[in-house]
């Protein structure tokens, strides 16, 4: 019973499905249906309402179109205007161009013209040249056929030979000239000269551009060098002198370009080695006492000097750059030395002139403290002296004694007197020395320079280099020409060479005449 009441519930079940299954259905068809009907209704009225919109846009589009037109057919109206103007310009401008290239045409007609006109000239001269060239070619040709010799060749020989006669008269007046002046000149200057050289000789001192200490043994070549070198650094730094210590034995060289400082050197290592104590404070104390007596030995030497001249009025940093000149070498000749003999030879040469003998020394002892500084100030000793000479308010004759008695042209008879008194101390034999070397060097340039000019043979140097003798070829050098040759090789001798004193050139010329007794 069960059973069939299950199997009718189920077959109940089926039958309420299907049922309901075909009512879904039913309402789905009608649902399709009613949205179809919809969807129709929806399409007609959107054709409806696209064709609307289309007749309308047709009526803008045409309204559009017209509106354009009118523009257009407006703008091309303006157009034409413009253009109508623009073509009305442009046949003015065709015109004026017009008239303006017919004008050029003319000015290009008459240019031919005047071009032909030109050329022809230019030919007509162009033929007047070259006819006046070749006449020329032919005169020359003459000339140079009735001389014998080329146009080229004739200018050489008119220069060469106005250049010799050039050189033929300057030697004669030269030549007058001397022989009429040295008559009353060389006697004259002759007499002072030795005037002046036999009431004064001047004693010399040797020295030397470095200084050398002798050492009592080599072990004090140790002492002074120093633990780790300090003892020879102290005295390098005290006195601003460099020391040399090599295997020179039981001796050591002391060099700087400072005179004043080289002695202070000396004389302090001298006394350290008596001494024995030698260390950087002791060294010290040394330097700084025998600075102060080189100081006053300097001052005391300058009024030595001052009074041996018998000079006054001298400002006191004069005297001492006089007094400095003492420690100052030239050529190994000292400089204070030779201050005072060129002041005491200036004084006498000038008693025989009779110029003021004390003005004349004066520009003697000064003349070259210019070398008491030279080596702390640039420039000539004899610019600087009187650059100092000036800045102390010396006379100006005395400044400008000093500063050209070096020049070709001292300027004044003072000069002159100064310039002639520092030869004569520097040229007198043993004032200056030379090295080996440099001294051979001069003689080969002497003789080499004189060997240089056309016409020499020979040529010697003597009398240590102080006179070169020239032997002349005589075919090719006359009397005349030699003093011209004397007078080229002491210049250029000058201009080439450095020299203390003076140089003195002597040109020989001989002529033989030679025959034989048979």
């Amino acid at each position: 019973m069960e059973i069939i009441t299950a199997i009718i519930a189920i077959i109940s079940l089926g039958i309420g499905a299907a049922i309901g299954f075909v009512l879904r259905k039913k309402v789905v068809e009608a649902n399709v249906e009613a949205g179809k009907t919809a969807s129709e209704s929806i399409i007609a009225e959107a054709k409806k309402q696209a064709e609307n919109i289309r007749k309308e846009a047709d009526l803008q589009a045409k309204d559009v179109v017209f509106q354009g037109k009118v523009e257009f057919e407006k703008e091309t109206r303006e157009r034409r205007k413009e253009l109508q103007i623009l073509e009305k310009r442009v046949g003015q401008k065709e015109e004026n161009i017009d008239r303006k290239v017919e004008a050029l045409d003319r000015k290009e007609t008459e240019f031919v013209k005047r071009e032909k006109a030109v050329a022809a000239q230019e030919k007509k001269a162009k033929d007047l040249e070259d006819d006046a060239a070749k006449l020329v070619d032919d005169q020359r040709a003459k000339l140079e056929s009735v001389a014998g010799m080329s146009a080229d060749e004739a200018k050489r020989t008119l220069v060469e030979s106005m250049e010799n006669e050039a050189k033929l008269e300057a030697g004669k007046t030269l030549k007058r000239i001397e022989d009429e002046t040295k008559a009353e000149a060389e006697k004259r200057a002759t007499e002072i000269i030795g005037l002046a050289v036999q009431r004064y000789a001047g004693e010399y001192a040797a020295e030397r551009m470095v200084s050398v200490v002798h050492l009592p043994n080599e072990e004090m070549k140790g002492r002074i060098i120093g633990r780790e070198g300090r003892n020879i650094r102290a005295i390098e730094a005290a006195t601003g002198i460099d020391i040399i210590i090599d295997d020179t034995p039981e001796a050591v060289i002391l060099s700087g370009h400072n005179p004043v400082r080289r002695e202070i050197a000396k004389q302090s290592l001298e006394r350290l080695i008596v001494d024995g104590r030698i260390h950087p404070s002791r060294i010290e104390e040394i330097v700084a006492k025998v600075e102060g007596e080189i100081m006053q030995s300097i001052n005391e030497a300058g009024e030595r000097a001052i009074f041996d001249t018998g000079l006054h009025g001298i400002h006191k940093e004069i005297q001492k750059l006089v007094g400095r000149l003492k420690y100052r070498t030239s050529y190994a000749q000292n400089v204070y030395q030779h201050s005072m003999e060129v002041a005491f030879i200036c004084g006498l040469m000038a008693s025989e002139l009779g110029i003021p003998v004390k003005i004349a020394r004066r520009a003697g002892l000064l003349h070259d403290i210019g070398k008491a500084v030279d080596h702390e100030i640039e420039g000539p000793h004899a610019l600087i002296g009187a650059d100092l000479a000036k800045k102390y308010g010396e006379q100006p004759k005395i400044i400008q004694a000093i500063g050209g008695h070096h020049d070709d042209n001292p300027g004044s008879i003072l000069g002159i007197l100064v310039q002639a008194a520092d030869t004569l101390s520097a040229a007198r034999p043993g004032a200056r020395k030379e090295t080996v070397e440099t001294y051979v060097k001069r003689l080969e340039e002497l003789e080499k320079i004189a060997k240089g000019f056309p016409g020499v043979e020979k040529s010697y140097a003597l009398q240590a280099g102080r006179e070169v003798r020239v032997i002349v070829e005589n075919q090719h050098i006359t009397d005349d020409g030699a003093v011209v040759l004397s007078k080229d090789i002491a210049r250029k001798i000058e201009k080439e060479l450095s020299y203390p004193g003076q140089i003195k050139v002597t040109v020989i010329r001989e002529s033989r005449a030679i025959d034989y007794a048979k």
